[in-house]
């Protein structure tokens, strides 16, 4: 027997599915409140990261000794431990409590980059540390990216990405198709692709936004000068000179708007959230 459903039954039978989804899986950022889409189970996402994360360190030369991994391993442990005591301090749940840090430094003067994977797994890449310059820039750049770990944004990213393209496709089912004709359309004149621009991209902004405020508290909790972050910014500018695209057509805030948030926060943050004791 044939079975048919007319457009609005599937509609809110479709809407009744989503919910049922994404309900049980909103979650709260920590500390900024922001709801955020969680689909993903953390305890997989941390288990692939740190299957990716032993790939990476088994094929990539790393410096294993020396004063800056020295520095980098203290300011992690500085930084997590301060993040764990805040959370007690208030009788919050840590986030951090499901991690197994780990710091590496690798050897590539041509990368000017960091980054933390799900679970706390940490890479500084020795090309960040000519814009980085010192103890307290290093440390601006590390709460940063703790901050996305923290905040759970590759959880949330992945769960984004899963919604929008099964909205996108069922949508356009109901649009004859429009959708991806419009989206084929501007990618051939122009190059573009505008559910990235519209929204995969000011999301990316969002979140990178979101870890630049948590990582400046982090990095204040662990008792770092955060006032070097603008400086550190400022020099990231200067050796993005003239390779920094239009903000709209990346998923970070462009340079100046980030020194502008910085600015804007750091005092504030100095008071609300001082070094932490940790004895």
């Amino acid at each position: 027997m044939k079975y048919t459903i007319n457009r609005r039954k599937f509609l809110e039978l479709f809407g009744c599915g989503c919910c049922a989804l994404a309900l049980p899986s909103c979650s709260t950022v920590p500390i900024t409140d922001r709801k955020q889409l969680t689909i993903f189970p953390e305890g997989r996402i941390n288990a692939q990261a740190a299957a990716v994360y032993e790939n990476f360190r088994s094929k990539t030369k790393l410096i294993t000794r020396g004063k800056v991994l020295n520095e980098i391993i203290e300011i992690g442990k500085k930084t997590e431990n301060s993040v764990s005591a805040y959370f007690d301090s208030k009788n919050l749940p840590d986030p951090t409590k499901n991690f197994q840090w780990d710091y590496i430094l690798v050897d590539n003067d041509k990368i000017i980059n960091a980054w933390c994977m799900p679970g706390g797994k940490i890479a500084v890449y020795t090309g960040i540390l000519k814009v980085t310059k010192n103890k307290d820039g290093l440390a601006s750049v590390m709460g940063h990216e703790i901050a996305h770990a923290v905040a759970k944004h590759s959880i949330e990213r992945q769960s984004q990405a899963l919604t929008v393209q099964l909205g996108t496709q069922v949508a356009d089912i109901f649009l004859g198709g429009a959708i991806n004709r419009t989206r084929n359309t501007v990618g051939r004149s122009t190059g573009l692709d505008i559910l990235k621009i519209g929204i995969m991209n000011p999301f990316g902004r969002k979140q990178e936004t979101e870890a630049d405020y948590l990582g400046l508290i982090f990095s204040s909790l662990a008792g770092y000068d955060i006032r070097e972050s603008v400086k550190l910014w400022e020099r990231m500018a200067e050796a993005k000179k003239g390779q920094e695209p239009p903000q709209f057509l990346s998923t970070h805030p462009s340079s100046k708007n980030r020194i502008i948030n910085l600015k804007n926060w750091i005092n504030e943050i100095i008071i609300k959230y001082p070094p932490i004791n940790l004895s």
